[in-house]
């Protein structure tokens, strides 16, 4: 975590203070605010290793946040402070692309292993793009790891990174069914069971950019009952 920065928003001065103090000991460099439009801008106005924000912030929220530097920034480390009677905000934050949650309370100790696992991601995400780009290529459909760009036939798919985290996972085992479970283990990694929803979610997204009618699915399918799989058929026709 040597010279990481991280931004903490959060207008409890307790908690900053004990992230702070533990991130800080650790070799993190911090910057902390207590207010959601400061913590926008500096969100938005330079580059971080990690933004730790907290949902409920005078100003703009923690999903606020969240959701425009998914949509303006390129991929940004981002795990959100959440209370334990939230559940639609931590259900929502996963859908808006977070990396991970954790509940208030929480252990320090696990706060730290989650930040570590968020950062071996971002790490081996790194080290992909900087080596030789590896094609998935199953017929029109091409997917770039080292550019994290999708294009199928002429049309570039313009993807999240969770999203396009979940089509590579499929691309790289066709025609296997994954349950939603397995995806959340998978794709999003550890501390999300009970939130399968969250994967229905970004299904639709997903179809909703790639298949002709998401309404009736040729790529991405269900197999009531069981899960999802990509579906080569059409791609290979």
């Amino acid at each position: 975590m040597e010279h990481r920065r991280i931004l903490i928003v959060e207008d409890q001065q307790d908690i900053a203070d004990l992230l702070t103090l533990h991130l800080t000991d650790m070799g993190a460099v911090i910057t902390h605010c207590t207010n959601g439009n400061e913590g926008m801008s500096l969100a938005l106005s330079k580059t971080w290793d990690l933004l730790i924000l907290d949902i409920q912030l005078p100003g703009a929220s923690g999903l606020d946040i969240c959701r425009r530097v998914r949509k303006e920034q390129a991929y940004t480390p981002l795990l959100l402070l959440t209370s334990r009677s939230s559940e639609l905000d931590r259900v929502l934050g996963l859908d808006l692309g977070a990396d991970d949650y954790i509940t208030k309370p929480f252990s320090v100790m696990e706060l730290i292993a989650r930040i570590k696992a968020i950062f071996r991601r971002a790490s081996a995400m790194e080290k992909t793009e900087h080596q030789t780009s590896r094609l998935i290529k199953i017929g029109p459909l091409i997917i770039d790891e080292g550019q994290r760009q999708v294009t199928l036939g002429t049309r570039h798919i313009d993807l999240t990174a969770r999203e396009f985290d979940l089509l590579k996972y499929f691309a790289l085992h066709p025609g296997r069914v994954f349950s939603r479970s397995e995806l959340l283990d998978q794709v999003w990694g550890y501390g999300h069971d009970g939130y399968e929803h969250t994967v229905n979610s970004h299904i639709n997204r997903l179809r909703a950019k790639i298949e002709t009618d998401s309404n009736n699915p040729k790529y991405i399918v269900t197999l009531w009952g069981v899960g999802y799989k990509l579906d080569t058929t059409e791609l290979s026709a």
